[in-house]
C-alpha cells in the first residue's frame, strides 16, 4: 500500500485527543508534511501546552487560532494558512473539531442543539468553503489524473452515532444533538465530494472508532486507544482513490450504512 505523502495538512480540534494524535503521527512519518497547520481554539491555554511542546520542537508545525464555530476566525486561518503556502495550495484539510452533548432526547434544548451542529457540521461547511481555493491549488499542482489525498482531499470525522441505518448503542446513550449533527455532516460530506470531484478534490466521512478520548470517555470506557485510531485512518487515507469519494467509511475501511 501506498504512503500517505503530503506536503501540506490542517487539523482542526489540534491541541488534544484526535487532533493531537494526528499532528503526532504526521511527525513520525518516514516523510513529514512541510507544513503542519494544527488548529486550536486557545493556542496559549492550558490544553494547548502539549501542542505548543511539539511546535517549539517541529518547526514544520504552525499552531493556528481556529474556532470553527466563527466564521470570522476560519476566514482569518484561511489567510494565514494561504500565506504560509502561496501558490502550492493545501492537500488535506481534516475536520476534526467536534462537540458532544449527552441530553436524552425528551431533555434536548434549542441551544444545545444549536451549539453542536454548529460547531460538528456547519464549522465544516464554512472550512471548506473557506479553504477551497488551497484544496484546488493543491489539486491543480498535483500531477496525474484520479483523487487522492496526497493530492487534495476534505476528511470529515464523523461517527456511527450518525448511522441512521445502524443506530447503535441508542440504549446507552441518545445524544440527539450529536447523532443529527453527524448525519448532517455525512450529507454534507456526500454534497461536498458531488461539488468539488470537478476540481480534483476527494470528500468522505470518517469514523475514527470508539476513542479513549476527553469526549469518547464521557459515555463510558472506549476500547480503541488514540494511537491505534489514528494509525488506522490514516492507513484508510492513503488508500483512498476517486472510487472512495462520497462514501462513509470507518477507521478499519470499512464501510458505514448511512
Amino acid at each position: 500500500m501506498a504512503e500517505l505523502s503530503v506536503r501540506s495538512v490542517l487539523v482542526t480540534g489540534a491541541n488534544r485527543g484526535l487532533g493531537l494524535g494526528l499532528v503526532q503521527h504526521f511527525l513520525r512519518m518516514p516523510k513529514p508534511p512541510q507544513w503542519i497547520f494544527a488548529g486550536c481554539r486557545d493556542p496559549k491555554g492550558q490544553r494547548a501546552q502539549e501542542l505548543q511542546n511539539l511546535a517549539s520542537k517541529h518547526p514544520n508545525i504552525i499552531i493556528i487560532p481556529l474556532e470553527v464555530a466563527d466564521p470570522t476566525s476560519i476566514k482569518a486561518a484561511a489567510a494565514k494558512v494561504g500565506e504560509h503556502l502561496g501558490d502550492s495550495g493545501l492537500n488535506l484539510l481534516i475536520n476534526n473539531a467536534g462537540i458532544l452533548k449527552t441530553n436524552t432526547l425528551d431533555a434536548e434544548t434549542l441551544e444545545d442543539m444549536s451549539e453542536v451542529y454548529t460547531t460538528n457540521t456547519i464549522g465544516p461547511l464554512l472550512m471548506g468553503q473557506a479553504f477551497l481555493p488551497l484544496l484546488k491549488k493543491a489539486a491543480q499542482g498535483s500531477p496525474g489524473s484520479g483523487l487522492s489525498c496526497s493530492k487534495a482531499a476534505i476528511i470529515n470525522i464523523s461517527s456511527t452515532g450518525g448511522s441512521i441505518g445502524a443506530l447503535l448503542t441508542w440504549n446507552r446513550i441518545q445524544a440527539t444533538s450529536y447523532r443529527c449533527s453527524k448525519a448532517a455532516l455525512n450529507m454534507l460530506s456526500k454534497c461536498q465530494s458531488l461539488a468539488y470531484k470537478e476540481h480534483g478534490i476527494l470528500c468522505v466521512a470518517l469514523h475514527p472508532g470508539w476513542v479513549q478520548t476527553d469526549l469518547g470517555s464521557a459515555v463510558g470506557k472506549p476500547p480503541v486507544t488514540v494511537d491505534d485510531s489514528v494509525q488506522g485512518m490514516l492507513k484508510v487515507l492513503s488508500s483512498l482513490s476517486e472510487k472512495d469519494t462520497g462514501t462513509f467509511l470507518d477507521w478499519e475501511g470499512k464501510v458505514i450504512p448511512w
